[in-house]
């Protein structure tokens, strides 16, 4: 039997900015009307609360599908509410009605609205067999919901968030002000605000991947302020690591266990013994803020359990460079709406000559709405196979002729791409970027002292982020990921 949420249950909605934007221009065409809509949205659960993730819209017409109320002033039809409600019993998705009201920066149910929720809403859960049904109404700067888990069940959206280059967020009205500012962040307060700097307390990052920039982001992360920090990674320090991790130190490496004069045995037994690289970013990110909350994952993101803890994120890093890392990564951004930013330094090496071809690194904003790395070929299938094979089928696949060159890695690099990332989530979760900012792909190189930038891509009948009857976008709950 499904659980039912309590009534202290918090509850959101997460909205991709083109939904969101074709939403506001149906609601306020400008004649100071009522309009009407159906949103249909996926459901993820989490101790942190419960999130609806738009998926589609379907504006009712006015006049036709959006007509005068029997009770009120104006009421879907029956044959509309019928037609959504079949779909997303057979979708498994969430069915929201919506209309505006007038005001701007605060908004709620009339009586009427209500009333006509008691009516009608418990015919629609027994049609809907077990999904979520409910309402919603906005003004131009503000947004309530009315959510039904069963008829005893209710909750109230407290939050919705409109997911874009920046983050928009609507309340029923205006939240209270923090109280006070903590001296520590003064400083970036003046920048941020003391809603900004408060709002990063309250904020929760996912970074999979400890090693060099991952690092640095717990580091810069932590020192920010953000409250809540879940890290990932199946490593453990190597000397070969210490120029590049942040914190890490000899003794985390085990270097008189590990030292290439030592018995093999020996050798095997220091590295088998040696910090874990999310060890490392628990004590850099205490060390950085004594108030931050960590959840340092010793494991492969690529495991169903490891992903899990990923899933109710607010802002998620990719800093491992594997092509299953990034299929998962990708997977829980669209399948959850959860911005995120892959960030990586690369440098190619001619594997007959050992020449470096080029040195650049990478800040990908990846976002629910804006082309995932499929379509924009960044996840190879002939990858996916590679990694998955043992390591002896591996060196059976590999030519003696061809022997394998380890690529150059430098932390200045690495801090490159993980600033230019933190500084986007900074703006973007703060509200501080401008309004058209570029969601582009920015390549640096630094020997030529050049920056690219790349438009994604985006494929309408992609089955990660189109919207597609087969696809996982905005599913939550209702798809599995394409983990271990």
């Amino acid at each position: 039997m499904a659980r039912h949420p309590s009534v202290t249950e918090l509850c959101s909605l997460v909205l991709p900015s083109p939904l969101a934007e074709r939403l506001f221009a149906h609601l306020f065409p400008g004649d100071g009307d009522e309009h009407g809509a159906v949103l249909v949205a996926g459901l993820a659960r989490s101790p942190r609360g419960i999130r609806l993730l738009g998926r589609e819209l379907f504006p009712a017409r006015d006049g036709k599908e959006y007509v005068r109320g029997e009770r009120g002033y104006r009421m879907l039809t029956g044959a509309f509410v019928t037609e959504k409600i079949l779909h997303c019993r057979d979708e498994s998705l969430c069915y929201l009605a919506i209309h505006n009201h007038s005001g701007a920066d605060a908004v709620g149910f009339s009586s009427d609205d209500l009333a006509s929720h008691k009516r009608g809403y418990p015919a629609l859960l027994k049609i809907a067999r077990g999904q979520p049904v409910g309402a919603l109404v906005f003004a131009r700067n503000a947004a309530a919901g009315d959510i039904w888990f069963s008829t005893s069940h209710r909750i109230p959206v407290g939050e919705t968030r409109i997911i874009g280059s920046t983050i928009r967020r609507l309340y029923p009205a205006p939240p209270p002000l923090p109280k006070g500012r903590d001296a520590t962040y003064d400083r970036q307060a003046r920048l941020f605000g003391d809603a900004g700097q408060d709002l990063l307390a309250r904020t929760k990052v996912g970074i999979i991947g400890a090693g060099g920039a991952g690092s640095l982001l717990v580091e810069y992360l932590a020192r920010l302020g953000v409250g809540h920090l879940v890290v990932a990674d199946p490593d453990r320090i190597k000397i070969v690591n210490l120029p590049r991790n942040i914190g890490a130190t000899r003794w985390d490496a085990r270097t008189w266990l590990t030292d290439e004069g030592c018995p093999t045995w020996l050798r095997q037994l220091g590295e088998r013994i040696a910090t874990t690289k999310v060890a490392v970013a628990r004590r850099v990110a205490h060390r950085a803020n004594r108030r931050v909350l960590i959840d340092p994952i010793f494991g492969d993101i690529t495991h169903d359990d490891v992903a899990a803890k990923f899933i109710d994120c607010d802002y998620l890093f990719l800093a491992a460079d594997t092509n299953q890392a990034r299929l998962v990564f990708n997977a829980i951004v669209h399948q959850y709406l959860i911005p995120g930013f892959q960030v990586g330094a690369k440098v190619p090496v001619d594997k007959a000559t050992g020449v470096v071809k080029e040195v650049f690194t990478v800040c990908r904003p990846i976002l629910p709405s804006s082309g995932c790395l499929w379509c924009n070929g960044l996840i190879s299938s002939e990858g996916l196979q590679r990694e998955a094979a043992t390591a002896k089928e591996q060196a059976v696949q590999r030519y003696v002729e061809d022997p394998e060159v380890v690529a150059p890695s430098v932390i200045t690099l690495n801090a490159t791409a993980a600033s230019q990332a933190a500084n986007d989530f900074l703006f973007a979760h703060t509200g501080l970027a401008h309004p058209d900012t570029s969601l582009d792909y920015m390549y640096f190189s630094p020997r030529r002292r050049l920056v690219r930038f790349d438009t994604p891509r985006k494929d309408p009948a992609c089955g990660e982020c189109g919207i597609m009857s087969h696809s996982r976008f905005a599913r939550g709950v209702g798809a599995s990921l394409p983990t271990h």
